[in-house]
């Protein structure tokens, strides 16, 4: 595939338009909160068990010296909707 080409219609990749995946699930925090609902959203939003995402969270975080995690997480807090919005 040449660089700069979209995805053919073949391979059935369809990229998510304004956070809102192909099957209509959408990225937001959830309820099943320990902080702020961050790592929950993403494993609901992913299909993941919330204890998966959490642990890979970690361990990305304690590999990267935890400052970049923290940033990422904190960027996360204030740009994925609440799990009240719609």
């Amino acid at each position: 595939m040449e660089r700069g080409v979209a995805p053919s219609r073949e391979t059935g990749y369809r990229a998510p338009e304004g956070g809102v995946m192909a099957d209509g699930r959408k990225l937001k925090r959830s309820r099943n909160r320990v902080i702020a609902g961050v790592c929950a959203g993403l494993a609901e939003y992913l299909g993941w068990p919330v204890t998966r995402v959490r642990v890979i969270y970690l361990l990305v975080s304690i590999l990267s010296v935890a400052f970049p995690g923290t940033i990422v997480y904190l960027i996360l807090w204030f740009l994925m909707p609440g799990p009240d919005s719609a």
